[in-house]
């Protein structure tokens, strides 16, 4: 694969506590898709984003149940780890067994996932602040790394309580908040407010990265315009164009819009990311379920995609996987 979209200078600076970074984007933490293999793809594009962990609950951590998302290379670095749940002792407790792989502890209190929130988790703290206090008050208590909060907007419309719980956030000592422009009853649809974003940068010193509908490098721009926020964590736009970070920061700092990859190069990379989490799972079906949820973003644009991506889902072989792939790029000719 061509290595030229390879960012050799820096897109800007952004410091989180004690850890000046290169650059103002980070890959967001994404639960079953923010593996090691996808976030060293990203780092063939982009070397100085601050990469992040899929989420790790504090729960399975204390009995060794996540050592599969602990997995990870040194070439990730900077790397953060996001850690999950309710009770501050078993927060703590995590992030201290964090500490020696990451250089950054971030606490999830903006998942929106029904499955976390019913556990008194992710966003749901949101609605707890006082509880929210004393889980980042042990986390920053038990580590000496950066420590930053991922949150939303609020619950709802209604409960919007941005402001005040990034005053807090900052207060319990906290080195940076990663703020997502929805609230937890939008999910993931209608869009996400940058504006928002922007007043709680205006209320706390310590920086904010701005975080939602971030799908390419003009978005970008123009979220760090809006929102006069520090940095931009981008989430989605990543799955099936591990490249996208690279383009951005390549886009802030020189103004260049660099190319998308056409369909043969997303082929090309979809290959390459197929082939990483087998070898990853050392298992040939594993590897190819896994990549599954990222087939239909790696052939999107593409004629005959509900096609492709029906016969994709199928596959249980790299073989069928390459099959497919040249059928396409022959169609195409």
């Amino acid at each position: 694969m061509n290595n030229t979209s390879y960012i050799e200078e820096s897109a800007g600076n952004l410091k989180i506590g004690n850890l000046q970074l290169k650059s103002k984007v980070i890959a967001a933490p994404m639960a079953g898709i923010t593996d090691t293999v996808l976030r060293q793809m990203i780092r063939m594009f982009s070397k100085d984003c601050l990469l992040m962990s899929e989420m790790l609950s504090s729960e399975a951590l204390k009995f060794n149940k996540e050592q599969k998302i602990l997995l990870h290379d040194k070439i990730e670095n900077p790397l953060s780890f996001q850690i999950s749940g309710h009770k501050p002792e078993l927060m703590a407790e995590g992030a201290r067994k964090l500490e020696p792989f990451a250089q950054i502890i971030d606490i999830n209190m903006g998942c929106p996932a029904p499955k976390i929130v019913k556990n008194g988790d992710g966003v749901k703290l949101m609605t707890d602040i006082k509880l929210a206090s004393e889980i980042i008050k042990a986390v920053r208590n038990a580590v000496s790394i950066p420590v930053t909060v991922k949150c939303r907007l609020g619950w709802d419309f209604n409960s919007k309580n941005y402001i005040e719980f990034a005053k807090m956030i900052e207060d319990c000592g906290a080195d940076g908040i990663i703020v997502h422009g929805r609230t937890k009853s939008q999910m993931y649809s209608g869009k996400a407010n940058w504006e928002e974003i922007g007043e709680v940068k205006q209320a706390v010193k310590i920086p904010v990265i701005g975080n939602g509908d971030i799908d390419s490098p003009q978005k970008a721009k123009e979220c760090l315009e809006i929102s006069g926020c520090d940095g931009i964590a981008v989430g989605r736009g990543i799955m099936g164009d591990p490249g996208l970070i690279g383009r951005i920061e390549k886009f802030i700092l020189t103004g260049e819009l660099q190319p998308e990859p056409d369909i043969k190069e997303k082929l090309e990379i979809a290959l390459l990311h197929c082939k990483k989490e087998v070898e990853h799972m050392r298992n040939e079906l594993n590897g190819i379920k896994f990549m599954r949820k990222f087939f239909a973003c790696y052939v999107t644009g593409i004629r005959d995609a509900t096609t492709y991506r029906a016969d994709l889902v199928r596959c249980t072989k790299l073989s069928e996987v390459e099959a497919i792939f040249e059928k396409i790029r022959n169609n195409l000719e």
